[in-house]
């Protein structure tokens, strides 16, 4: 789906300017220089940002659930060993 009219930015180049781990963009305009372009408008900002933002929350639950399992592993482990 095309986010930005301006620059004819689809969704899927948003998401693959956001690396794993949040180490990508943080901002809208972080995006933008990404993709070796700049606003114009400004219109698609918030849908930019909507898109970042589900990003941003995929990859906190798969950090929690990768924490949850370490810990549920280390406990199990501990407990057999005591």
């Amino acid at each position: 789906m095309i986010v930005c009219s301006c620059n004819v930015l689809s969704d899927t180049q948003v998401k693959a300017c956001m690396a794993p781990g949040g180490a990508g963009p943080r901002t809208p305009a972080q995006v933008y220089r990404c993709l070796g372009c700049s606003p114009r408008c400004g219109r698609c900002a918030t849908t930019i940002r909507k898109i970042m933002n589900a990003s941003f929350a995929e990859a906190s639950a798969d950090a929690v659930e990768g924490c949850t399992t370490a810990c549920a592993a280390t406990c199990l482990h501990q407990a057999k060993v005591a």
